[in-house]
């Protein structure tokens, strides 16, 4: 019997705690903490404890799958028989017809390898991973104000802070050991405020609670900003030395319509708690750290809503300090590595604009290759399955590497409309999962604790995955299956990847911000990216001196007005939907659910009402009820509970049984095309006996 311990990064969300796989006879077994681990310094949550367990689920994929077209069943196939079939039904479409959705499950290199598969064999720009279904709005926004969609600092800052500032973020369940750096500052005397229509278990942990409406997180913003304004509070100096556009803002945010009493009533927020939140802001000022993750993305203004936390710290000095920043906590894994791959239809890797023709000739001779689709934006994930949708005839064929949209993505019954609708659709996945069953090919991958690689947490530091087993029957990386591919179709010299760390290397050639990043020096506790030469430490914080994105090293400030969700509440549907994560499981289930435990704990989704809505509904505790919109609807247990604001319904998104996103929104920020599942018109009724 030979036991040994392989070092690797958790796969769920974007803190990036590091653990110990646990392997006997070369099967994974167990998990033990890191105790070096310079995220989590030995701690877990629940899914780092337990989550391993789908790794030896008897459904593993194995085989590559072909759709018998006479049958509509699968069987299994050699990896010759695919790559024919896959070959030969992607040389039928233009790269008009064709889009690839890339994935933040995938460490970087497969994300690399996706993005330059599409452009390089396809020739398609439309190209696209699930961050546009989560932090899309805080890469944009923060782009747009900084010149950088990354967070400014690191977790170590959180744990320094004397103020912390926590909107959209219920901690404590999406990231928790990130939760735990908090709570170190909570412990030293700092003030933690957090704004959440629930009283979450992060909202319990708060010495105050701004229990605000969903979609009024604008209203809330300008108006502090009024205040600040006002009140002589904002730093001066470095609005003068380090800003552009301040006079702007200042005249928008000093309108009558955002003041306490206003925003009050709007928000449905107590005035003297607004009062607090300010005093704590001056009190803590050049010490205070705001925190954000979907709850301030996932609206049609996700990207004013980080623009808007933006512009607050900036008037507070709060950028380029220790304990300070904007700290987007990323929903998956990888979010921040796949963005930065260039698996967008907006940027290559390392950010260069596909809209800018000198960078298309830079990536293109990097490349080796005549030419590669620039000019134009290629389409985004909503735009795609809107095509599918409506336009089966535009957009003809899909190739999908680890997600699951029928699960994921709002509006379920049109996404699945639109996946019949696809002529040839190929899935890359370790589990077949309700998006497969629409698939021609289904082409096995490899997950994390079989594979080499890198990703990239919320705080921007690179780590890596290192294998601990290998990957079941005929399974393998998933570039090395686009490199297969790409043979095939007569690509081959420009994927010569022996190893993952080659394609990591072919990657930081041209992503200045990895560029000084080795495999070696992973060995440690990870490098905080810009790392611009090997010899460089690496950067925690952001933006010190300026903020080096923009071309005058300025922030740019500009006027946000308030605007209500894309849809409101009235007569037929007088309730606020907002929907969530759970400790226990993470997207769309496909691996969580199948660990014993966690699916033990949350076996299935509910939802939660107010218990004076409840009585205007007459509905009892766990009672199985119908909630429905203007798409759709879904047979749901109730939970009454008054850690709900009234007049508003939460509900889990990861339960295929009990799938929140039939009736979720597809409307989306028309910037980052990200769509508004924080918040819709609902109306729920009792279940007809």
């Amino acid at each position: 019997m030979e036991i040994k311990y392989v070092t690797t990064t958790c796969p769920y969300c974007g803190a990036g705690c590091t653990f110990n796989l646990v392997v006997k006879d070369g099967k994974i077994c167990d998990v033990q903490p890191c105790q070096r681990g310079p995220v989590n310094e030995g701690k877990l949550c629940p899914k780092g404890i337990y989550g391993w367990e789908f790794i030896n689920s008897e459904d593993r994929l194995t085989t590559p799958l072909i759709k018998d077209k006479a049958t509509g069943k699968f069987k299994s196939a050699t990896w010759d028989e695919a790559l024919a079939v896959v070959a030969e039904n992607f040389a039928k479409y233009s790269p008009d017809e064709i889009a690839v959705i890339s994935s933040a499950r995938c460490c970087n290199e497969d994300n690399y390898a996706m993005q330059k598969f599409a452009r390089i064999v396809l020739k398609t720009p439309n190209v696209d991973h699930c961050a546009r279904l989560c932090h899309a709005p805080t890469v944009a926004g923060l782009n747009m104000v900084f010149g950088s969609g990354a967070s400014t600092n690191s977790f170590d800052d959180l744990a320094i802070t004397d103020c912390l500032f926590i909107i959209g973020s219920n901690n404590f369940e999406a990231h928790p050991l990130a939760a735990r750096r908090m709570m170190q500052a909570k412990a030293k005397g700092a003030h933690v405020i957090v704004c959440d229509p629930r009283m979450t278990p992060t909202a319990k942990q708060a010495h105050l609670h701004i229990q605000h409406y969903p979609g009024t997180d604008i209203q809330l913003l300008n108006c502090l900003m009024k205040q600040i304004i006002e009140r002589g509070w904002v730093d001066e100096e470095f609005v003068k030395n380090r800003t552009n556009g301040y006079d702007e803002l200042k005249a928008c945010v000093l309108q009558d319509k955002y003041s306490i009493e206003n925003t009050s009533a709007i928000c449905g927020v107590p005035a003297e708690k607004i009062e607090q939140v300010l005093t704590w802001l001056r009190e803590c000022q050049h010490k205070t750290a705001f925190v954000h993750c979907l709850g301030i993305t996932q609206h049609t203004v996700g990207v004013d809503n980080v623009r808007s936390i933006a512009f607050v710290q900036t008037l507070l000095g709060n950028i380029g300090k220790p304990g300070c920043g904007v700290n987007a906590l990323r929903g998956q894994n990888n979010v921040q590595g796949s963005c930065d791959m260039g698996a967008l239809p907006n940027v290559y890797a390392g950010y260069l604009k596909v809209t800018d023709p000198d960078a298309a000739k830079k990536v293109a001779a990097y490349w080796g290759v005549p030419e590669i689709p620039n000019g134009k934006l290629g389409l985004h994930i909503p735009e795609m399955l809107e095509t599918l949708e409506e336009h089966p005839d535009k957009l003809k064929c899909m190739y999908l590497m680890g997600e699951n949209p029928v699960i994921s993505d709002p509006d379920s019954k049109n996404v699945e409309k639109g996946m019949e609708n696809c002529e040839f659709l190929v899935v890359q996945d370790i589990f077949e999962t309700e998006t497969t069953r629409y698939a021609d090919v289904v082409l096995p991958g490899a997950c994390y604790a079989e594979e080499d690689g890198t990703q990239t947490n919320a705080e921007r530091r690179v780590q890596r995955f290192r294998k601990a087993a290998d990957a079941p029957g005929e399974s393998k990386l998933d570039w090395e299956i686009m490199k297969m591919i790409a043979e095939k179709m007569g690509y081959g010299q420009y994927f010569q990847w022996q190893t993952t760390e080659d394609v990591f290397n072919e990657m930081r050639g041209i992503t200045p911000q990895y560029s000084g990043i080795t495999y070696a020096k992973l060995e440690g506790d990870g490098i905080q990216w810009p790392c611009p030469t090997e010899d460089h430490p690496g950067t925690p914080i952001l933006h010190i001196e300026k903020f080096a994105g923009m071309p005058d090293g300025k922030a740019k400030l500009e006027a946000i007005e308030h605007r209500a969700p894309a849809e409101v509440i009235d007569a037929e549907y007088p309730v606020w939907l907002t929907t969530g994560a759970t400790i226990w499981h993470w997207p769309s289930g496909s691996m969580t659910r199948r660990c014993e435990q966690l699916d033990r704990d949350a076996p299935t989704a509910w939802l939660e009402m107010n218990p004076i809505d409840a009585a205007k509904y007459n509905i009892k505790d766990d009672e199985k009820v119908i909630l429905y919109s203007r798409r759709g609807e879904v047979a749901v247990n109730a939970r009454i509970t008054p850690n709900i604001k009234e007049g508003v319904f939460f509900m889990p998104f990861h339960f295929t049984e009990a799938r929140a996103n039939l009736v979720t929104n597809t409307a989306y920020d028309p910037v980052s095309r990200t769509p508004e599942f924080k918040v819709c018109a609902v109306n729920v009724k009792k279940m007809e006996a």
